[in-house]
């Protein structure tokens, strides 16, 4: 017996950390820098540690109360109703729960590409088929209205990334309504804002309050730094706030989940130091890197080496982690994640050592 056929699915591929790859060069773990998952170099809030500590003597029990605090909690946030946030285990989480509420089989859904690979892979597999709008390294992956609708064919989810993964480029608010207004009643406008904190453009949360057709995905895997713990959320239309307990995955999000998100929420004081060094290392890195970068609202710049499958691999040896975007269709190009200050100094003078033997050819295809 053989599982289904799943050739149509193109297995996500993660940054790699930090244990694999000095294993791999046998090497200590802290001679390298890992730039490659968009991870908080600052880690995760001490309040958020501090509550997996107090909360961990109560793991044998399901997180009910957990879940609760941690919905109304995000609800107050957002000034929403508590029946339209869907806290699940990361922002992926969320996409499935979409998926499952959307989509019937044989349905579209209309995604980025470049673009996250989990909406296309979650369609799939509730037997959706996918469309894509295309854009453009030549533009600098503008984002824009047009560029979708010229794309849209009646698709049940249009998926928008504000800030893009991987270019750092977002999308306007007023765009987003553009596109909600130009697509059918029974389209779902899905905005992914899971670098949200680190861009100064206006969330589209607020569009959820007005509207049936958009919903919003967040996480606290980035600015919050509890990417190990899997935790996230979506804001849905009022409309869709009952369906939730039909699609969601019986205590998905863990008790330590809800309890660390729930103390990160309020250390302001994290969330922001780690905004701020994200915006200054994608300034020192588009300023200092011996390489072209694209404008990035996001916790990494996306840069054009020429061969990114060979500049990623020099960078480990050299003792810099970052993510070949091959896996993005976009073979020329690595993406680099913002570290702390020290990091990020030291980790542009090794790759600018890396890509002084790696020149880009004039007409390398990004």
């Amino acid at each position: 017996m053989q599982p289904r056929d799943l050739s149509d699915h193109s297995p996500y591929v993660p940054g790699r950390g930090v244990e694999e790859v000095a294993r791999e060069l046998g090497i200590d773990r802290s001679a390298l820098i890992k730039l490659s998952s968009n991870e908080n170099p600052h880690g995760p809030s001490p309040a958020a540690v501090e509550a997996i500590r107090e909360h961990a003597d109560r793991v044998h029990q399901y997180p009910k109360s957990a879940h609760t605090d941690l919905t109304e909690r995000i609800a107050e946030e957002w000034n929403v109703d508590t029946e339209q946030v869907w806290v699940s285990p990361g922002a992926d989480g969320s996409i499935d729960y979409l998926s499952r509420a959307a989509l019937e089989p044989d349905d579209a859904v209309l995604v980025p590409s470049p673009g996250f690979a989990y909406y296309a892979m979650s369609a799939r597999y509730h037997h959706a088929t996918v469309s894509e709008y295309t854009l453009s390294a030549a533009d600098g992956f503008t984002q824009d209205a047009e560029t979708v609708l010229s794309a849209y064919g009646g698709e049940r989810i249009v998926y928008l990334t504000s800030p893009h993964n991987p270019s750092g480029s977002t999308i306007p608010l007023e765009a987003v309504r553009t596109i909600a207004d130009a697509t059918a009643e029974e389209t779902l406008v899905v905005v992914d804002e899971a670098y949200g904190e680190f861009a100064a453009v206006d969330s589209a949360i607020p569009l959820v309050r007005e509207r049936d057709d958009v919903a919003v995905l967040r996480t606290f895997s980035k600015a919050y730094g509890l990417a190990g713990l899997r935790i996230g959320y979506s804001v849905v239309p009022e409309a869709w706030g009952s369906a939730y307990a039909r699609v969601n995955t019986p205590f998905a999000a863990n008790e330590l989940a809800c309890r660390a998100a729930l103390a990160a929420l309020d250390d302001t004081d994290h969330v922001e130091k780690s905004v701020e060094t994200a915006r200054w290392a994608r300034e020192y890195m588009t300023d200092e890197l011996d390489a072209e970068t694209y404008p990035s609202a996001g916790n990494f710049v996306l840069a054009r080496v020429g061969d990114g499958s060979a500049v990623a691999e020099a960078a480990k040896h050299g003792g810099v982690i970052i993510r070949d975007c091959t896996s993005f269709g976009l073979p020329g190009c690595v993406r680099i994640s913002t570290g702390t200050r020290e990091d990020t100094r030291e980790a542009v003078t090794r790759l600018n050592r890396v890509l002084a033997e790696h020149e880009p050819e004039a007409e390398a295809d990004a």
